[in-house]
């Protein structure tokens, strides 16, 4: 894995997927948080209330570190692996897939759910662009008001992210500063006079 890039998806995106009269609906959601996770699945079952199962699967962090299977009462092993496994082929992160699935009638066995749930994942996943993003490190500026227009040109000539922002005669700026692009980065704004930084580690 790159440790300076990493790859996601920007926009949702629903695929459906049917065997033997079940029918399963793949939806791929960009997200960075356990939070956001939660909403999207809320979301679905509001949407699905008679669906027999939302089963899903998630990866977040630039590192992925962070992930979750659910089976959602379909056998262990045979809906939120199979998910995961997609995502993990694709080697994404910060992606969560749910898979409602409405039964037709006909039992698939765990080899035809593992093959229905990895196929519906496998569909979502194509319709939605991969996009490869930079490993962020995140800076706490402090600087004069006045001095604004010059830190933000090196935020935008550099591909920094702003992530914070407290404007009063003094500036607190948090950003995210591309990983492969640190050490420009910070001797760029060393020679601004009176800006002093500190990384905003979490804590």
């Amino acid at each position: 894995m790159d440790l300076h890039f990493y790859n996601t998806i920007e926009q949702p995106a629903i695929a459906e997927f049917k065997d033997r009269g079940s029918k399963f609906l793949a939806y791929s959601f960009p997200v960075t948080t356990i939070e956001q996770c939660k909403k999207h699945l809320a979301q679905l079952k509001k949407e699905h209330p008679k669906a027999v199962h939302h089963c899903l699967a998630y990866r977040i962090g630039v590192d992925g570190s962070t992930f979750r299977v659910t089976d959602d009462g379909e056998p262990a092993g045979s809906a939120g692996r199979p998910i995961l496994g997609q995502i993990d082929s694709k080697q994404l992160t910060n992606i969560m897939v749910v898979v409602v699935r409405y039964f037709g009638g006909t039992l698939l066995g765990v080899p035809g759910l593992i093959n229905a749930y990895k196929t519906a994942t496998s569909l979502a996943l194509q319709l939605a662009p991969i996009v490869q993003k930079p490993v962020e490190i995140e800076y706490e500026l402090n600087f004069d008001y006045h001095q604004m227009n010059e830190v933000m040109m090196i935020v935008k000539q550099t591909n920094c992210s702003v992530v914070e922002q407290e404007a009063q005669l003094f500036v607190a700026l948090k950003i995210g500063i591309p990983k492969h692009r640190l050490t420009e980065v910070l001797s760029k704004i060393e020679e601004l006079n009176g800006v002093t930084y500190k990384t905003a580690l979490l804590v």
